[in-house]
């Protein structure tokens, strides 16, 4: 099977057409009884065309690329998880962060390589990799700090942090931005919510973790593969990534597919990975996460 390029993806993919004529995702926000089923509608569609073209067949990192080029120019929007004091699974496929956007491409590689492809299943499959081991008590139980979402969805065999093996070095830094910045976040006003982001902070901060510096991350793009997953370590105190995406490679590059809050929708990167994390000065690397087949 042939795959679809970066640059002629969105003319010639039947994947991309029904997600390019959505609907704004500002309208979706209306107070109108038809959106509550809207995600349900373009969950299911875009299982189908996914399905139809054959991405069960491929690796687990081949299929995350399919399901992003089917996000190809969806919204970039911030903030969808955090509108509502009490917490629950939040499903949103008209605009996307560079979290939420790495959450979906995942869930529905690993929802079409089980089998699994009901709207039922996909939000199991999402709860399952959001949450701190898979379960939703409170905000907390989100899994707010990247590298933390790293680990726990190690521990579930969902992925693999490979980032020490292709050439990493000890990331030393104290995680505690949000238990620091608490005003950023009205959730935190409830005392026993923080208390559980400090003990989420705690455990992050009995780990060791790595990093790639920014000058080395072109050394590594030989043992990074499409699919992987991409987070950009930072300069700002207390917080541990900035950013999220994944690997794309094409034409013997190694590009970047994100949800992107410059370009305010998804894409592909012009310029290669190294020269886009170096693009931002608070930037100091990456980690890398490699999605495990199912």
């Amino acid at each position: 099977m042939s795959k679809i390029t970066r640059r002629n993806f969105i003319k010639t993919s039947a994947l991309s057409a029904i997600f390019l004529s959505s609907v704004p995702h500002t309208l979706k926000s209306m107070a109108n009884p038809f959106w509550d089923d809207y995600d349900e509608v373009i969950c299911k569609k875009k299982f189908k065309l996914l399905i139809d073209g054959d991405v069960k067949s491929m690796s687990i990192g081949d299929a995350i690329a399919e399901v992003g080029k089917s996000f190809i120019d969806t919204d970039y929007v911030a903030g969808t998880l955090d509108k509502n004091m009490s917490e629950s699974l939040v499903v949103n496929l008209t605009g996307l962060d560079c979290v939420t956007f790495v959450e979906n491409c995942l869930v529905f590689a690993r929802c079409i390589k089980q089998g699994k492809t009901s709207f039922d299943d996909y939000k199991a499959e999402l709860k399952k990799v959001r949450y701190r081991d898979g379960k939703i008590d409170g905000y907390s139980s989100r899994l707010h700090y990247f590298c933390d979402w790293i680990t726990n969805n190690e521990d579930k065999g969902i992925v693999k942090n490979i980032t020490a093996d292709i050439g990493g070095v000890s990331y030393n830094k104290n995680i505690d931005f949000m238990s620091t910045h608490t005003k950023s976040y009205k959730q935190l006003t409830n005392s026993s919510e923080l208390d559980g982001i400090v003990a989420a902070e705690n455990a992050i901060n009995s780990r060791y973790y790595y990093y790639i510096p920014t000058k080395d991350i072109s050394k590594s793009y030989d043992q990074m593969q499409t699919g992987d997953i991409i987070a950009t370590t930072t300069s700002i105190g207390g917080l541990d990534v900035t950013h999220t995406g994944y690997v794309y490679k094409e034409g013997g590059g190694t590009y970047f597919m994100h949800a992107s809050s410059k370009s305010k929708r998804v894409i592909i990167s012009g310029e290669e990975l190294q020269e886009y994390v170096a693009g931002d000065s608070k930037k100091t690397g990456i980690m890398v996460a490699r999605p495990m087949d199912v």
